[in-house]
């Protein structure tokens, strides 16, 4: 017997209503991957964790960011045990870091795009890094835009995991800004 399996759902990236995002492909592998992971853990909706492993999977320019391949593998490490340690407690409950308000236009949209799979938090983190690139002029939003969004929300499961490997996500945040920022400067000149 062959077995097969279920066919994911494809859904919407959250962001502004009536704005259409380009992702660079590394950023749509990630929705992909959150996606398939959190079908594959038996989850409700793609979480910030979710989006955190994947981006780490996918795109080397978030790899990069990491103080070193040590801090990585116990980031790593948190991921994978999610479905079989700590991150039982998250199964079967909505994750709420309280990064968007109780009711916004913003959560009406993303409702309304039906959003249903993906977690408050995750929503917005999506949406802050279409904000976040849309802000300095580029029209495509990449991984360390969303890990940027990620490492600033301090109630996220992302950072809950970043916090037990050991990462400083205020810090992880400041060489994200700090990329952004050479980046900029190199391509003015």
């Amino acid at each position: 017997m062959r077995y097969r399996m279920p066919r994911i759902p494809q859904q919407p990236v959250p962001g502004p209503a009536g704005r259409h995002a380009t992702l660079t492909l590394e950023l749509a592998d990630v929705v992909a991957g959150a996606r398939r992971r959190a079908l594959r853990d038996a989850d409700r909706q793609i979480d910030t964790a979710h989006l955190l492993h994947s981006l780490i999977e996918s795109d080397p320019a978030v790899r990069a960011v990491f103080e070193g391949d040590s801090q990585l593998a116990r980031v790593l490490g948190y991921l994978v045990q999610r479905s079989i340690g700590y991150g039982l407690r998250w199964q079967g409950s909505v994750e709420d870091s309280g990064a968007l308000p109780v009711v916004s236009r913003r959560d009406l949209a993303v409702r309304d795009s039906g959003m249903g799979g993906w977690s408050p938090s995750a929503a917005a983190a999506m949406s802050g890094a279409l904000d976040r690139s849309a802000g300095r002029g580029d029209v495509r939003t990449g991984g360390l835009d969303l890990l940027a969004v990620l490492a600033v929300d301090r109630e996220c499961r992302a950072v809950e995991v970043l916090t037990r490997a050991g990462v400083d996500a205020g810090r992880l945040a400041a060489r994200i800004a700090d990329v952004r920022d050479r980046g900029v400067r190199e391509a003015k000149g």
